[in-house]
């Protein structure tokens, strides 16, 4: 890890901070969805970041993965409301996520993620099995009477790179990585009161580059000339919007995923519509073994 690096990535960290604080906010009933995920996106902006993927909102038994259409609006009444910020400044990554429940009903779960959540923050070592993390997230939420979803997990930061080894488990998966030094990386328990996995379910909104291929259609050449501007980061359809309707829009990118230049990415749905809540650090480990919660 070069001081570049590690000076970026504290940075990253630090603005997205700011962001999900502000973000938070926001989340208040009769708030538009739409116009959530616009502020954010200025106030990403205004502290001299960019988006490192799409800001996110996903509501009660809806996991991650989750966008409104662009034609399309919600307004916010009695749910419970994950918020998922990413923060790129020079390539470098934040990313962190809070739970706000709107409805009054299901702070116990909250507090189970985010007390799971600083308790594997607390526990981080060099030469830490991976799996380690994981056990402490489980056995903390389940101390509250929910179970973890187990099929979700943390994840490796890179610079440009939202998702990379190694992967952070919210419960004993008996993985034999572990925590080194000049390492970053996003701890991401997710609590629920249902089953504890998840599925896709619905249309994908968000999106991400894999590779050029040939492509037929000029509305998928120029999609794909506004998706190269994202340097490898995930997009949105919504991010596409701007010169050309809708309708020519999602048949540019259903042609883009059917020619595997880039990958969707469906709503992840608690299998058995338990309600989820979600709480997300970004980590630093330098080559000293210091730990740094960026986003806390």
């Amino acid at each position: 890890m070069n001081e570049k690096y590690k000076h970026d990535f504290l940075r990253a960290g630090e603005l997205a901070r700011q962001v999900r604080h502000y973000g938070k906010s926001l989340i208040v009933k009769g708030a538009s969805y739409q116009e959530i995920i616009k502020e954010i996106n200025r106030k990403i902006i205004e502290v001299g970041g960019r988006a490192a993927f799409p800001p996110q909102i996903a509501l009660d038994h809806v996991a991650a993965h989750f966008l409104t259409r662009p034609d399309a609006d919600i307004i916010l009444s009695d749910e419970v409301v994950k918020l998922d910020i990413g923060v790129s400044y020079d390539g470098a990554i934040g990313d962190c996520a809070v739970t706000v429940d709107l409805s009054g009903k299901y702070q116990p779960l909250i507090d189970a993620v985010e007390a799971a959540l600083l308790a594997a923050e607390q526990s981080i070592q060099v030469g830490m099995p991976t799996y380690q993390i994981g056990q402490i997230i489980e056995q903390k939420i389940l101390s509250f009477g929910f179970n973890p979803i187990r099929n979700l997990c943390g994840h490796g930061l890179g610079r440009f790179k939202v998702h990379m080894p190694p992967s952070i488990p919210n419960w004993n998966d008996s993985s034999t990585a572990q925590i080194k030094p000049g390492m970053t990386f996003a701890v991401e328990p997710f609590a629920t009161d249902g089953k504890g996995f998840v599925q896709t379910s619905g249309d994908s909104m968000i999106f991400s580059f894999i590779g050029i291929r040939p492509l037929h259609s000029t509305i998928a050449r120029h999609l794909l000339a506004k998706i190269k501007a994202f340097e490898g980061l995930p997009f949105s359809m919504q991010d596409m919007m701007g010169e050309h309707p809708l309708e020519e829009i999602e048949r540019g990118l259903n042609e883009l995923i059917h020619a595997k230049v880039i990958a969707g990415y469906p709503p992840l749905v608690e299998v058995s519509n338990g309600i989820v809540a979600q709480a997300e650090n970004s980590i630093l480990v330098d080559e000293q073994g210091q730990v740094f919660i960026t986003t806390r």
